[in-house]
């Protein structure tokens, strides 16, 4: 008997996502846990396995699709039904670039947009007292509304009982817009993105092109424009001389590797200096909870890696890092990239971090300003470390100098304490026997 098989759960707030390959064509005979197709959500490639064994009879989906959970995906039979095994590679699948042109082309059903009113109407004020009554809209309602800056709660449903579609969504940003009224939101949660001006006719300077965004790329912005302005930051900046452990890694970086650790890196190490760090300075492992007037204090020390992929940025998160030696962080950060660049990073990895590392070494630059992930309260950025002349005991010696940024909230961490953990992390870096002493 035929059924239809439907897109499961992809996770706690997603609603679904682009359609990325399609790994089955009909007629083909399936096992049980085989990926039948792969799904790009807001911050990872989501695999989706058979449920069972079963023959595939139509497939009803397509690379570029923007599909959601409890979409029908294939028309199945139960059981053995051909001869055909689920393939390794990809089944004939467009080039990137043609799947992110289409990707989220259009909205789904329920979000058709509603024809604006005829007569501008103002919209209306916010309300003093948020009300507890549940708006009727969808979780992708809600999410457009999210990453325009809207409160749901502000906008009038044209729907069957008032539900709220895009197209509400949008006509009320329009009119906000040409209102000028600013949106009064203080969280994430209220205003994810900033107001902007109505764009310029880029066309009439010369030849221009529309891409979408990638749902990595967009994720980003929206996180990104949340956090700037939510949370008022600080950076410091300082240098470690780190000749003495530059010689000490290479020294050890066969030793490591021999032993299944992966590379020895500096930011591995860096990784053990931090745990250490937050346990000092726990002030830093923190995150504000500005509704109850809290902060909350973590007793564990996840540590997330900002890894460049061909995707865009990603940040998976290494647990427990106070309890992994430097052969066992090795590994975990070997495999945390390779899976990253892959695209296979579960999204439960890129969740629960306490402090995040980002390390633009390899690429260059004398440093820069790293940008708070929320809802942590202090991100790392680390630059190429370069030779310098450093006056060291009454003459000039070459000195391998790597430049730190430390960028914090400002809520909860004063820029003495900033400077002090910055400092320390420096002192860690130069004098390694400071993690034995206060680890």
């Amino acid at each position: 008997m035929s059924t239809e098989f439907k897109l499961p759960n992809l996770g706690e707030n997603i609603a679904g996502g682009d359609c990325v390959h399609v790994l089955v064509t009909p007629g083909m005979f399936v096992k049980q846990g085989a990926v039948l197709l792969e799904v790009e959500t807001e911050k990872a490639v989501v695999e989706v396995p058979a449920d069972g064994d079963m023959t595939i009879e139509t497939v009803q989906v397509k690379p570029g699709d923007h599909i959601t959970v409890g979409q029908t995906l294939f028309v199945v039979a139960a059981g053995v039904g051909g001869t055909v095994s689920v393939p390794s590679e990809p089944v004939a699948v467009p080039p990137p670039q043609a799947q992110v042109a289409v990707s989220v082309a259009t909205p789904p059903r329920e979000a058709v947009a509603a024809p604006p009113p005829e007569k501008p109407v103002a919209p209306p004020p916010p309300l003093p007292v948020r009300s507890t009554v549940p708006v009727p809209a969808a979780p992708s309602v809600r999410r457009e509304a999210r990453e325009l800056g809207v409160d749901i709660r502000e906008v009038v449903g044209s729907g069957v009982g008032g539900r709220i579609s895009i197209g509400d969504v949008r006509a009320f940003v329009k009119e906000r817009n040409r209102s000028g009224v600013v949106p009064t939101g203080s969280g994430v949660g209220d205003a994810r993105v900033p107001m902007h001006t109505q764009l310029p006719d880029f066309g009439q300077w010369g030849q221009i092109k529309r891409e979408k965004m990638k749902n990595v790329r967009r994720a980003t912005a929206v996180h990104m424009a949340a956090t700037w302005n939510t949370v008022p930051q600080v950076t410091c900046y300082d240098k470690a001389d780190v000749t003495r452990l530059e010689a000490v890694r290479h020294r050890f970086a066969p030793r490591v590797l021999k032993g299944g650790g992966g590379k020895l890196s500096m930011t591995a190490i860096m990784l053990k200096i931090v745990a250490t760090a937050l346990k000092v300075f726990p002030q830093f492992n923190v995150s504000v909870d500005m509704a109850h007037d809290e902060i909350i204090l973590k007793h564990y020390v996840h540590v997330g890696v900002a890894v460049d992929t061909p995707r865009g940025l990603i940040v998976p998160v290494i647990r427990d890092v106070d309890q992994k030696n430097m052969t066992q962080l090795s590994a975990a950060l070997t495999a945390l990239s390779e899976t990253a660049r892959g695209g296979k990073t579960p999204l439960e990895e890129m969740r629960g971090g306490c402090f995040t590392i980002s390390n633009l070494g390899g690429i260059g630059g004398i440093g820069f300003s790293p940008i708070v992930n929320y809802p942590e309260v202090a991100i790392l950025g680390m630059s190429r470390s370069v030779v310098e002349a450093v006056h060291v005991e009454g003459t000039f010696q070459p000195r391998l100098m790597l430049p730190l940024s430390l960028s914090f909230d400002h809520r909860v961490v004063d820029g003495a304490d900033g400077a002090r953990f910055l400092r320390w992390l420096c002192e860690a870096l130069e004098e390694p026997m400071l993690l034995s002493l206060e680890g």
